[in-house]
């Protein structure tokens, strides 16, 4: 079987990709501002600030979760979302590298 388009590019480049791309839906958007508002959550408190149902919701805490953006731990019967801090920091950490680079480059286009 042939090479898919990802294993042409590094590790890093396939990991912010997938956070980039997760986070490119206004709804895993307002998930994620909203749970840097509170501590923690579980999903039906993300339902109720949403104008979403509860299985859309779900689905949106996957893509997050599949990316690495978010955590979530069983607590009884509900799961407990909160935001991955060492994600966010490789992707601030990126996008500090490319804000240097270009203050660096003399041209442009």
């Amino acid at each position: 079987m042939g090479a898919t388009k990802t294993d042409h590019f590094t590790e890093k480049q396939n990991s912010i990709a997938k956070m980039i791309k997760a986070l490119g839906h206004p709804a895993r958007i307002a998930i994620v501002e909203y749970l840097m508002k509170v501590d923690d959550c579980i999903c039906g408190d993300i339902v109720n600030e949403l104008p979403l149902a509860q299985p859309t919701v779900s689905q949106h805490l996957k893509e997050l979760k599949n990316a690495g953006l978010i955590k979530g731990n069983v607590e009884g019967n509900a799961i407990c979302y909160c935001i991955d801090e060492k994600a966010i920091e490789k992707l601030q950490h990126y996008f500090t590298g490319i804000s240097a680079k270009l203050k660096l480059k003399k041209n442009c286009c």
